[in-house]
C-alpha cells in the first residue's frame, strides 16, 4: 500500500540524483511512496513497473531494471538478497530524511550491509561523530542506573537526595551527551502502555486485520499478480478487464491454488485475449493438461506384397 512521504526541496538540487536519468529519478521518488516504514521494498522490476509505471506501458520492466541499476550505482538504493533467496532493496538515506511517527516493524529482512545484527540502521557518519562516554567511578555512582519509573532510583544502588542548587559528581557524570544516535528509528515503538508491535500500515501482500492469521513474508496477492500481468502487456488492458481478472485471481488464491499456476493461466489469457471469466479454465489447463503427443504423418504407399496385405479381398 502506498504511503504519504516527504520530499525535501533540496532533492531537486541533489548531486546524487543529478547523475541518474529522469526516469530513474521518478522511480526513486516512487519508491519513497512504496517502501515500508524502514525504507525497504521488493527488488522486482516487474512489480515496481506495475506499481509506479502502470499508466506508462512504454516504460517496461526492463527499463525499470535500468533505473534500479543507476540508483544502486549512485548509492541511492542498496540491493541485496535476503535469507529466503529473494531480492530486496532499501533506500540508503531513509532514516536521515523520513521521520515516521510510530514506525511499523518491517516484514522484509534487513540489509546485511547497512544494518547491525539487530536490524537497526547504521549511519557511519553519525557513529564517528559521537564521542565515547567516560566510565563513572564516583563512589556508588558506578552502580547507579537511572530508572524513570522509580524517580531515578534502581535496585543496584541508592541515589541520595540532592539540593536543587547543588551540583554533585553524579550530576557531572550524567551531563554527557546521550549515546543514542540522532535520527535512529527503532522498529519497535515503546508507548506508555507497552511496546507497539502491530503494523500501522500493512505491507504489500498482507491481508486485512481480523483474518485467519498473519501472512508470510513471501505471500503473493491478487494485486501483485495483476500488476505483473498488466506490465507484461503491450498496451495496458481496460480497467474493467483488470478488475474482473483481479476478482477471479482472488477466488483462485482463496481456494489455495499456487501463485505459479495462476501466473501460467494469466500468460495463456494474455496470449489468447479471451474473456476474464475463463481464467479458471486456463489455470486448470496450465495445471493439468497433458502435453499433446505429436502426430506423425506418413504418406500412403502401395504395399510391396499385395496378396499378403489384402488377402482375398482383391
Amino acid at each position: 500500500m502506498a504511503r504519504i512521504r516527504t520530499i525535501k526541496p533540496e532533492a531537486f538540487v541533489s548531486e546524487s540524483l543529478a547523475v541518474v536519468t529522469l526516469t530513474a529519478e521518478r522511480t526513486f521518488f516512487g519508491l519513497l511512496t512504496q517502501a515500508d516504514d524502514q525504507g525497504r521494498y521488493r527488488d522486482h522490476a516487474a512489480i515496481i513497473a506495475g506499481q509506479l509505471w502502470v499508466l506508462r506501458p512504454e516504460h517496461t520492466p526492463a527499463e525499470v531494471e535500468k533505473d534500479l541499476a543507476q540508483l544502486a550505482d549512485a548509492d541511492l538504493v542498496c540491493r541485496y538478497k535476503g535469507p529466503d533467496d529473494k531480492r530486496y532493496l532499501h533506500i540508503v538515506t531513509w532514516h536521515r530524511h523520513q521521520k515516521i511517527n510510530r514506525a511499523s516493524k518491517s516484514r522484509i529482512p534487513a540489509c546485511p550491509r547497512h544494518n547491525d545484527p539487530d536490524g537497526a540502521p547504521v549511519d557511519t557518519e553519525v557513529v564517528e561523530a559521537v564521542a565515547p562516554v567516560p566510565s563513572i567511578t564516583h563512589g556508588d555512582v558506578a552502580d547507579y542506573v537511572p530508572n524513570p519509573r522509580e524517580g531515578g532510583r534502581s535496585g543496584h544502588g541508592s541515589a541520595p537526595q540532592m539540593d536543587a542548587t547543588s551540583k554533585t559528581p553524579r550530576q557531572e557524570a550524567f551531563s554527557e551527551p546521550s549515546r543514542e544516535l540522532q535520527g535512529r528509528v527503532l522498529e519497535t515503538v515503546v508507548t506508555p502502555h507497552g511496546p507497539d508491535l502491530g503494523p500501522r500500515i500493512m505491507d504489500l501482500g498482507s491481508t486485512p486485520s481480523g483474518g485467519a492469521g498473519a501472512p508470510a513474508a513471501d505471500t503473493v496477492s491478487a494485486k501483485q499478480l495483476i500488476a505483473e500481468y498488466s506490465a507484461a502487456c503491450t498496451h495496458r488492458p481496460p480497467q474493467d478487464v483488470l478488475g474482473h481478472l483481479g476478482r477471479e485471481v482472488r477466488k483462485l488464491l482463496a481456494e489455495g491454488i499456487a501463485p505459479d499456476h495462476i501466473r501460467a493461466g494469466l500468460v495463456l489469457h494474455r496470449t489468447k485475449g479471451k474473456h476474464p471469466s475463463i481464467l479458471p479454465s486456463l489455470v486448470h489447463e496450465a495445471m493439468n493438461a497433458a502435453l499433446a503427443q505429436p502426430v506423425i504423418h506418413r504418406p500412403w504407399t502401395n504395399p510391396a506384397d499385395v496378396e499378403a496385405a489384402y488377402g482375398e479381398q482383391l
